[in-house]
This record gives C-alpha cells, structure tokens and sequence, in this order.
C-alpha cells in the first residue's frame, strides 16, 4: 500500500475509533442528571460531577485522537479512564440477577477491550514518528 493510503485508513480508524468517544461525551454532558443516579447506586461519589467529568475526558480524548493533537496522549487518557469505569460501574462479580450480571459483564469487556486497543494506538502513535494526516507529533517517545 502506497504511504498516503495507509494515512487514509489510518485516519479512518481514529475516525471511527473517536466517534465512540465522541458521542458519549455529548451524552454524558447533556444527559448527566439521568446518568447520575446509575453512578450513584454504583457508589461514585458526587456521581453528577463523575459524570459530567468523564463526559469532558470523553470529548478531550475523542478529539485528540480524531484530529491528530498529540493522539498517543488521547489514546492513553481513554485508556485509562476505559480500565477505571469497568473496574468501578461494571463489577459484574457483584451482580446476583443473571440478565444484569450478563449485561455488566459485557460492558465490562467491551471496556477493558477498548482500553486494549487504545494502549495498542499509544505505543503505536508513540513509536511512530510520521503518523501522517495529525495536527501534531506524538508527544511521548517510545
């Protein structure tokens, strides 16, 4: 594959990649009062303000990586807030009715799944000198 086709898929991916992001940040920012009693009965301490500060790392992240500002820090920053809302509003080991066990469980995965990925992209991105198609370079080096 030619050097600006492999910018392109690249750049579809982090499209794709950071509209998940993207609109959960519009939905945690605009829904945080219907957001807050679940984070609430999952013992988050002013669950409105957890809400609402995940909705704003959601959006930061989703962007970084969607317009290429220092990607490997975006990709890092969901990472991580990926791996602390699964351990922290997905605790499916604590569930005693199976169809929500079943559904924690699967939130859970797609988290810890996701936060996979996103560590895969920041070494990438991190590795990478010429990720072609960003704004900026990586701001770590690896």
């Amino acid at each position: 594959m030619r050097e600006l086709d492999m910018d392109v898929v690249v750049l579809i991916g982090r499209v794709l990649f950071a509209a998940l992001f993207l609109g959960a940040a519009f939905g945690h920012l605009t829904q945080a009062d219907a957001m807050a009693p679940y984070a609430e009965s999952k013992g988050v301490p002013m669950a409105k303000w957890g809400v609402l500060g995940s909705g704003v790392v959601f959006g930061l992240g989703g962007l970084s990586v969607l317009l290429g500002v220092w990607a490997d820090l975006g990709f890092l920053v969901l990472a991580a807030l990926l791996l602390v809302i699964a351990v922290v509003m997905h605790q499916f080991w604590k569930e005693s009715d199976e169809q929500a066990k079943q559904a924690e469980m699967v939130n859970f995965n797609k988290n810890v799944a996701l936060a996979g990925a996103g560590l895969m992209l920041f070494a990438l991105f991190a590795h990478v000198e010429d990720l072609g198609l960003t704004l900026t370079g990586p701001l770590f080096h690896l």
